[in-house]
């Protein structure tokens, strides 16, 4: 039960960021200060950041999907 509630707010979470990113007309992030370039990366501080928290919350949402597939494999 606990980890289908973890697999609907990482969903949820994951979906959020995933619409925060900056596509062809700016996105989300722009709220918060992601539209100001920086001068030496090509991308801000707020994008880089937005990309790692999407990484983990992505990462954690597949290890929810594998952990409920065991479970379920086991209780079978």
């Amino acid at each position: 039960m606990g980890f289908s509630i973890a697999l609907i707010v990482f969903s949820l979470l994951l979906m959020l960021l995933v619409l925060m990113h900056k596509g062809k007309g700016g996105g989300l992030s722009d709220m918060f200060g992601g539209g100001m370039q920086s001068s030496v990366g090509g991308s801000s501080v707020a994008e880089r950041n937005l990309d790692r928290i999407t990484l983990v919350v992505g990462l954690l949402w597949f290890a929810c999907i594998v952990t409920l597939g065991i479970m379920m494999k086991m209780n079978n």
